[in-house]
């Protein structure tokens, strides 16, 4: 088998889909409890449950997904945080962050007893596991949540390296600065936890974040730098005082930071700072090209799509064309929808020889979004081809993400084309059944190996307008119409403007959709559905 058909079986590998709501096969979110009457007393501990019940999940293993993640995609499908969710909302949050299952559940004060209870909900089969309850005075909500998240999972108590906050004082302050909206309140509910709790690392974790997003590096450097080494988020506190570094333009410090977290244990992400830090000071040979790093984090972690582009863009920075073809190629594969990837394989294959597909390439990224235009104006006057400071920093340590398709077989044994057309086939009967999270597996899948699978990419974005995620819809569906242009994919297009409230764009779409095939049905009913023009 050949080094790429080998890497295409890896990434071609795909976790089960569960046959029952159990954690572990797959990510899971955990959405803020509900407060059924409305207790004031409980507002805070609707997130603040939510939070430990996360924190015992990932120090026993799970895969969860990150509170940040969750709440954008609140935002993403208008959903108000504060509000009790229906199921069909619940699962929709976990389609959209990618997530296999959904903890679900609520929190009342019971004649002066706190009960705490949850369930799962598997998004593959919309089942409810048992719930799990624990019940007490308040003083020991740590323990109950821990006892309701062991439950969830099958075990008799939380895991060893799970460390419950130092008190009860400080977790409530550190939890009303989470949820303030304004970073000045924020900034006063968690100056309040550590004075409370001087050793609370979470708080100096929420702190480097505020001031990092502030602007204030110092500060956030500050912040993590009493981070001892037996602390749980050690590492994290470690790598995040290496971005301040980074920040503060204190390269060989940052450097030297970097490298010995990968010393200790290699991530992606801190192979991609490492090649991120390379970029920005020009690669010195003595400690290794940026392109080695990138080519580090890929191997790490082949499953992200960020790591790719990197490596394609540091080679065309390092006039190495075709290199830089190869590597955005798998970055598209990855994320088909992602404009600066099209618009940067564009810029290589010119350089490479190849015209006629940047041509192309170059279409698609106008049709992702309109600002490439503009940047092909700057080059055309004499600017660079390709603009500096693309390059993807993460500023946080991820797990390799487990939420990306696999499956064991052998591309080298079947074409890839038939390979893709299987999957497509697949995916198109598990839309039909409206089985949304295993038809966009299988459409990845066929993406993966057919990355201009015009259906592929409609049923997508069918998925994306179904779960409510017009934005993901309209994305999805551009390139769809570029790959191969349809009434059925422009009604489409229609459907996920109108979703947006963009009735000019909705119109455009539809009659393109009747220019295309006058007695499409679907174009038609649109159609009737939109006001009359003025």
């Amino acid at each position: 088998m050949t080094p790429r058909l080998a890497l295409t079986a890896v990434l071609l590998a795909v976790l089960a889909n569960p046959a029952d709501a159990q954690p572990g096969a797959g990510a899971v979110v955990v959405l803020p409890f509900e407060n059924p009457r409305a207790d004031p007393r409980l507002h805070w501990m609707r997130e603040g449950v939510a939070v430990l019940v996360s924190d015992v999940l990932d120090a026993g293993g799970t895969e969860v997904v990150g509170r940040d993640e969750r709440d954008a995609a609140f935002e993403r499908l208008q959903l108000p945080l504060l509000a009790p969710l229906s199921r069909a909302s619940a699962i929709k949050v976990g389609q959209a962050v990618g997530a296999a299952t959904v903890v679900v559940g609520r929190v009342e004060l019971l004649e002066q007893e706190l009960v705490v209870s949850a369930r799962l909900v598997s998004l593959d089969v919309g089942r409810l596991s048992p719930e799990a309850t624990g019940h007490g005075p308040v003083s020991d909500l740590f323990s109950l949540a821990a006892h309701v998240a062991a439950t969830l999972v099958g075990t008799a108590d939380a895991p060893p390296r799970w460390q419950a906050p130092p008190s009860l004082a400080a977790f409530e302050l550190f939890i009303k600065g989470l949820i303030s909206e304004a970073p000045a309140a924020q900034r006063a509910s968690f100056e309040q936890a550590l004075k409370a709790a001087p050793a609370y690392d979470a708080v100096r974790l929420a702190l480097w974040r505020l001031h990092t997003e502030q602007g204030e590096h110092q500060r956030a450097l500050d912040r993590v730098t009493p981070v001892g080494a037996d602390s749980v988020i050690s590492r994290e506190a470690r790598f995040a005082a290496a971005m301040s570094l980074l920040s503060l333009k204190r390269e060989d410090d940052a450097f030297a930071a970097l490298r010995a977290l990968q010393d200790d244990a290699p991530l992606a992400a801190v192979a991609n700072a490492l090649g991120v830090l390379q970029l920005r000071r020009g690669s010195p040979a003595q400690s290794g090209r940026a392109t080695f790093y990138f080519n580090q984090a890929t191997e790490i972690d082949p499953l992200d799509a960020d790591y790719f582009f990197n490596l394609g863009y540091a080679y065309l920075l390092e006039k190495d064309p075709r290199a830089a073809a190869y590597w955005l190629r798998e970055a598209v594969r990855r994320e088909p929808a992602d404009g600066d990837a099209h618009f940067v394989l564009a810029a290589a294959l010119q350089q490479a020889g190849a015209a006629t597909e940047a041509a192309r390439e170059r279409e698609l990224a106008r049709r992702l979004s309109s600002r490439y235009e503009a940047l092909e104006a700057r080059a055309a006057a004499g600017g660079d081809a390709v603009p500096r400071a693309l390059e993807r920093l993460r500023d946080r340590l991820d797990r390799p993400s487990a939420r990306v398709d696999t499956f064991i077989t052998s591309a080298g044994q079947r074409d890839q084309a038939g390979l893709a057309a299987f999957h497509l086939d697949a995916g198109r009967r598990a839309f039909e059944r409206e089985a949304d999270r295993e038809a966009a597996q299988e459409l990845r899948r066929a993406l993966y190996l057919s990355p201009y699978l015009a259906e592929a990419h409609l049923l997508l974005g069918r998925i994306h307008l179904r779960g409510g995620r017009a934005e993901e819809a309209v994305q999805t569906l551009k390139i769809a119409i570029w790959s191969e242009e349809s009434a059925a994919a422009q009604a489409a297009l229609g459907e996920a403007y109108l979703a947006l409230e963009d009735v000019a764009a909705a119109r455009a779409a539809v009659d393109r959709a009747l220019a295309l095939e006058p007695r499409s049905a679907e174009a038609l009913a649109l159609k009737a559905r939109l006001p009359a023009p003025r």
